[in-house]
């Protein structure tokens, strides 16, 4: 087996245990079972997820068996940690999209294989629906003390606000979340959870409630919060969260984001979020120190973290969109990829009878298109050779556009300058 808590040491991914001293020894003697919580509040899981997702993958690859747990009952109420005001309670509907779609992602990291360390997938709901109210009062309510749960800093940090408080339904997500690691544990001998910092109040809940249940040994581990070294959290931009599936954040936008991680915090998510020897992100960061403009660091981990959540396909319709956003050639694409890659770029639709007969003239193009204000200033550009028509140089001011100059199914990327983007859509 291997030393998972060393590699964690050396990664900072251990912000805090419930046994520091006695952990490490006793993660070493045997595979143990660990499992981390993922709260289903939308189809897709985001980065801020994958620390706890590449956890569970770390212990699995060091001999542990993973559970990866999604809230299906804990969803339906969610999880007051980190919030400062009430979450909107989802349908049942929409909670199983979620999981659905949380299953599907998860499946990607870790391996459910029939070996010793498979990993399983739950859902708390297919233990919690069993369940009536006084039931869960009587059989576990009575062993968790109010004044325990009014010490938890994810409770104590709302009844402290003014303008917030705290509902009795949230209130209770601790009870909730405390039980599954006992489940768990009857279950499956899970003796370890794993989770963000900010679930170190419910980690602890479920270690004390197994002592007071069924007198068992639980253990809890934490890793620090995904952040900027400027205290934000990572995985935020102006359009939204980065999230882990390809229909909401395109390989490319994906690839983009780690690309651009700026150098006071690419050393963390290297350390974090890849599987990176730690003899190559040493040379990674002295090759940041030496050649900064190179961006090695941030290329290395655009690749690496794509390949790992979108595949090989992923990653190469992610560098082909690189090079093709840097003035690459544009050629066997289809609108769905282009779309992908200029999802921020203007757009224009046009009748597609536009490129028939004599076509539709250069200048005229990059006037519908907004990238001139007028036929003389389109005029200008050609003639000095910043007009590219699918990132080649427009030949002349009286060349014409036709179906034969598409560059997938309906549409022509015009481009002024070196960056200056817009597209044509040419539909009927």
């Amino acid at each position: 087996m291997n030393d998972i808590f060393a590699d964690l040491k050396w990664r900072g991914l251990i912000f805090q245990t419930t046994a520091d001293d006695h952990l490490p020894k006793w993660l070493n003697e045997k595979p143990r079972t660990v499992y981390a919580g993922f709260d289903p509040t939308a189809e897709s899981l985001h980065v801020g997820s994958l620390l706890p997702l590449m956890l569970l993958r770390r212990f699995q690859k060091a001999g542990h068996r993973p559970i990866a747990l999604v809230g299906g009952a804990t969803g339906m109420i969610g999880d007051p940690s980190g919030k400062s005001a009430e979450r909107n309670l989802l349908t049942a509907e929409q909670l199983e999209k979620n999981v659905a779609g949380i299953k599907a992602q998860v499946a990607k990291l870790v391996d459910f294989d029939d070996s010793p360390a498979g990993a399983k997938l739950v859902n708390n709901f297919d233990w919690m629906n069993n369940f009536t109210y006084l039931e869960f009062l009587r059989d576990v309510g009575k062993h968790f003390p109010v004044n325990v749960m009014m010490a938890k800093d994810s409770v104590r940090s709302r009844l402290e606000r003014e303008d917030a408080g705290i509902s009795y339904t949230e209130f209770s997500y601790m009870l909730l979340q405390a039980y599954d690691f006992v489940h768990l544990n009857q279950k499956f001998d899970c003796e370890l959870q794993i989770g963000g910092s900010d679930q170190w109040g419910n980690i602890t809940a479920g270690t004390e409630l197994g002592r007071r249940m069924a007198q068992k040994q639980l253990y809890g581990m934490t890793c620090p919060l995904l952040t900027k070294s400027d205290g934000t959290k990572m995985g935020k931009t102006e359009s939204g969260a980065i999230w882990l599936s390809a229909d909401r954040t395109s390989p490319y936008a994906f690839f983009q984001y780690w690309f651009n991680v700026a150098d006071n915090d690419v050393s963390k998510c290297l350390r974090f979020l890849t599987e990176l020897e730690h003899e190559e992100i040493e040379a990674l960061d002295k090759s940041r120190e030496e050649e900064p403009h190179q961006r090695a660091s941030q290329k290395r981990l655009a690749e690496h973290l794509t390949q790992l959540i979108h595949g090989d396909e992923g990653l190469a319709t992610a560098q082909r969109a690189t090079d093709i956003f840097f003035g690459g050639t544009i050629e066997a694409m289809n609108d769905a990829q282009l779309g992908q890659i200029f999802a921020d770029v203007p757009s224009s639709e046009l009748p597609r009878e536009r490129l028939s007969g004599d076509g539709l003239g250069v200048l005229d193009a990059f006037v519908e298109a907004g990238l001139a204000k007028s036929k003389g200033e389109a005029r200008r550009a050609v003639t000095q050779g910043g007009a590219y028509v699918n990132n080649i140089r427009a030949e002349s001011v009286d060349q014409s556009l036709t179906e034969k100059d598409l560059a997938s199914e309906t549409v022509i990327v015009l481009r002024s300058g070196k960056k200056n983007y817009a597209l044509l859509r040419f539909n009927g």
